[in-house]
């Protein structure tokens, strides 16, 4: 990270806060009047941008990247910040995030606070630094990114919502579904420093958050904090020796030697037979082609953070 100890002028930035509105109409009702409350007065410009669903996010983060603000404040899940981010890497503009998913990893890695109020305190008193953010054919994601049964398993699960709606019990069917209908592990190849490895597996995950990695217990944290992705190839190869997995994995009981090789580096290329392949990235699919060519975007990324480096959640915890 490039540090600035200077702080962000707001008063006199162009800023455009960027929502979907698709769910939650109450709660981004009251958000719209908190911004309008308490950030849009700081502000030299003010501007609200809300798309109608979640997969209408990439063209519009896309769309305001190009008008010319100082500043884009990512409202949302971490889908909405990996859009954002994604439109913004390699620009000078400027990233915000206000935290509105379940887990919200990339605010909770950045320090930013993990709920709206501690993070938009971090905005109206912020300072600026680049951060890195992971790369895969072009695409920017900002805490993982995965092959095999878990894309499978958010695509099986969309399916499942639309015929039953959204409920707990309905994602954990999506996923015993998903795995029942798996039936070969992926063959790869995966080349690092000019070394080619080949593994027969059936979930790769390329981690980028250490936050998420330290929840379960598993190695690699160290490494994110340092530039790295910490890349994790399943053993299992079948549904039930990954259930397994997942489940040791799920209560912090994971172990590097029995259930995944670890890859650590900033640069890797991982190649499938199959030229299309569905991937999941921060919660969201999309399909790309085999190689994968990943690359860590050093200070790829310019985001507002605690101007004192120290969030309000952690002040309050203190």
């Amino acid at each position: 990270m490039q540090d600035s100890t200077d702080g962000f002028d707001l008063s006199h930035a162009r800023v455009c806060v960027v929502m979907n509105r698709g769910s939650g109409k109450e709660k981004h009702q009251e958000l719209r009047q908190m911004l309008e409350e308490r950030l849009a007065p700081a502000c030299g410009s003010y501007t609200l941008r809300e798309s109608r669903k979640g997969s209408d996010l990439p063209a519009l983060a896309r769309q305001v990247a190009g008008e010319e603000f100082d500043l884009i404040i990512a409202a949302g899940g971490d889908g909405t910040q990996s859009a954002v981010a994604d439109a913004l890497t390699g620009s000078e503009t400027i990233m915000g995030v206000l935290p509105g998913g379940t887990f919200n990893y990339f605010a909770r890695d950045l320090g930013v606070g993990e709920t709206v109020e501690d993070a938009l305190e971090t905005i109206l008193d912020a300072r600026v630094e680049a951060v890195d953010v992971g790369d895969v054919n072009g695409l920017i994601f900002l805490n993982n990114l995965s092959f095999g049964a878990y894309p499978q398993i958010l695509k099986t699960r969309e399916g499942i919502y639309k015929r039953w709606g959204r409920s707990r019990l309905a994602a954990y069917w999506s996923v015993l579904v998903a795995l029942r209908r798996l039936r070969n592990p992926m063959q790869l190849v995966a080349r690092v420093e000019g070394e080619s490895r080949r593994y027969t597996s059936a979930l790769v995950f390329v981690a980028r958050s250490a936050y998420q990695l330290d929840s379960f217990g598993l190695e690699g944290a160290a490494e994110i904090r340092r530039g790295e992705f910490a890349v994790l190839i399943a053993k299992a190869k079948k549904p039930l020796p990954l259930m397994r997995s997942a489940l040791r994995m799920a209560v912090g009981q994971s172990a590097k030697d029995d259930d995944f090789d670890l890859i650590l580096t900033d640069e890797l290329q991982i190649e499938t037979p199959k030229r299309r392949q569905l991937v999941a990235h921060d919660g969201e699919k999309a399909t790309l082609d085999s190689p994968f060519r990943l690359q860590v975007r050093h200070d790829g990324l310019r985001v507002l953070l605690p101007r004192d480096g120290v969030s309000k959640t952690a002040r309050d915890e203190a």
